[in-house]
């Protein structure tokens, strides 16, 4: 009889969970919990995921001996217009990485990006992915002797809230889950303090006046004399730990939407960047310069409007060589030279 008992009670305690877990908010607990190999930040996902009803499905795969792993997470809704929370692409070989790059800056390097906070190693690409890249001490050199190092590549789906901070500690729970399952071995990272989200990268961003440039990522263009009379305004999209970064200067009335003067000076670190220096038929740019960046090579370069003004040829050129002696000595970085 107390055998009987104990069967029954234990069948009754089966039959229970099993319910528990067949309930939609257990399913969603337990799919986001499991997720990406259990990466997630599980409160950051749902926070992200606030416009859906339920979590309706995770899949990931991880081939640690060619060094990539993937990862999306999908919802379900009534308005939806994509049932994707994210998708994650991760790659620790130089050519992968290549490849990624090559497909973000398909149309140029001069192509609208973001920068994300300072510290954390990435940029915002021009499909509003968030990009990360750091070394890998655990994964050593590659055939060519350089350090290998970790991209890993986050998209968030259109109805995802990833103007919301949980995007950054989102994507940043998943860097160092991904370090973690392809043997990286990256310094973690932590997520910015703040109420920020993703920003998605925007032809004309965000410009402050010349004169209040000067705490930011281009402060150096308020010692570089550039011309009063152009009402001259920036946006800064430096970050000193990022693979990429640019500075834009806008004349009032191209900060106004009009079709006024404009500068673009950016800085591309690693030898994938090499193909920039050169134009679409291979020819080398009239405005560069190189340096070589944690011994790998870096380039900068301006593009902009022809004949502003009080920069001509040779003034443009001065520029070009400020910006890039500001983020050589940001980087400390050697051998720069402009071409």
């Amino acid at each position: 009889m107390r055998r009987w008992i104990k069967v029954a009670v234990a069948a009754a305690a089966v039959v229970g969970l099993g319910g528990w877990i067949a309930a939609p908010f257990a399913q969603d607990w337990w799919l986001v919990r499991t997720a990406c190999d259990g990466a997630l930040p599980g409160d950051a996902v749902r926070q992200l995921a606030k416009n859906g009803s339920h979590f309706k499905d995770a899949e990931s795969v991880t081939y640690r001996e060619l060094g990539e792993y993937r990862c999306t997470l999908s919802f379900e809704g009534d308005d939806l217009r994509s049932d994707l929370v994210l998708r994650v692409e991760a790659y620790t070989h130089r050519d992968q990485q290549d490849r990624e790059f090559l497909t973000t800056f398909q149309v140029g390097g001069f192509i609208p990006q973001s920068p994300v906070p300072q510290g954390l190693p990435g940029f915002i690409d021009r499909f509003g992915a968030v990009q990360f890249l750091l070394p890998c001490p655990d994964l050593g050199k590659d055939d060519d002797g350089r350090r290998r190092k970790l991209l890993v590549r986050t998209q968030f789906g259109q109805d995802a809230l990833w103007g919301h901070p949980a995007a950054y500690e989102t994507a940043v729970g998943l860097v160092n889950g991904v370090s973690d399952r392809l043997g990286c071995g990256a310094e973690p990272l932590t997520a910015p303090d703040g109420d920020a989200g993703l920003v998605e990268p925007e032809e004309d961003p965000k410009t402050v006046p010349l004169a209040e440039a000067g705490d930011t990522g281009c402060g150096w263009v308020t010692r570089a004399g550039l011309p009063d009379e152009g009402g001259w305004r920036v946006a800064d999209g430096t970050n000193d730990a990022a693979p990429t970064g640019r500075c834009l200067l806008y004349d009032q009335e191209a900060a106004d939407g009009g079709n006024g003067d404009r500068l673009t000076f950016v800085a591309w670190y690693g030898d994938w960047s090499s193909r920039f220096a050169a134009d679409d038929g291979g020819r080398p740019l009239s405005l560069t310069a190189t340096a070589r960046c944690a011994g790998e090579a870096a380039h900068f370069a301006v593009g902009g409007s022809d004949e502003i003004p009080g920069v001509g040829q040779d003034r443009r050129r001065d520029l070009l060589e400020a910006f890039a002696r500001d983020q050589v000595e940001r980087r400390s970085c050697s051998g720069l030279l402009v071409r």
